[in-house]
């Protein structure tokens, strides 16, 4: 079992911390192999950026994604850009308020799940930056790539100190989205 995981957007959305945790949260908790890759801009903020996690029951001989059966795109310019790169069949979550342009021909053939993130994550944490972990959380509520213990753990062992509880809302928040899918 290999599965690819392509994650973008830009600066400040918690792309490459959101994919530091879902590797961390196979390997360490899971006892899977991991890989975790990552491109950004040289703008801190505002600047394009991509992650992939590989995750396999076996040692993992390429670390870069291949033809990702998974994509979280956070923006108009990851979704143009990566979206056609993900199998056939492959399950995209996108950031709606942040994509208004959708291409349909290029949609078919995958199961898109397409919600306004960062407002859902304004509405249930009061920050808009809990954005990736409430993703994280219906990424996995919508694959079962991990346990839900597990991507809680790594979520507790990567967010900074007083900031937990917060970012548990959001997990839990992006769980229930799933259940409603």
């Amino acid at each position: 079992m290999r599965k690819e995981i392509l994650i973008g957007g830009f600066g400040g959305q918690g792309v490459i911390l959101a994919s530091v945790i879902l590797g961390r949260a196979a390997a360490v908790y899971e006892g899977l192999h991991a890989v975790q890759t990552q491109v950004y801009g040289p703008e801190s903020r505002g600047g394009a950026s991509r992650a992939e996690v590989v995750i396999s029951d076996e040692p993992i001989d390429y670390p870069k994604a291949i033809k990702p059966d998974y994509a979280i795109l956070l923006s108009q310019q990851a979704y143009d850009k990566y979206l056609p790169l993900v199998r056939e069949g492959g399950l995209v979550i996108i950031e709606e308020d942040l994509i208004p342009h959708r291409n349909e021909e290029l949609e078919k053939g995958k199961e898109i799940h397409a919600y306004p993130l960062t407002k859902i994550a304004e509405e249930t944490t009061g920050l808009s930056l809990t954005m990736n972990i409430l993703t994280l959380g219906l990424f996995v509520g919508l694959t079962g790539i991990v346990k839900r213990e597990s991507i809680e753990k790594a979520v507790l062992d990567a967010v900074p100190k007083g900031t937990e509880q917060i970012n548990l809302k959001a997990l839990h928040k992006g769980f229930e989205l799933a259940e409603k899918s």
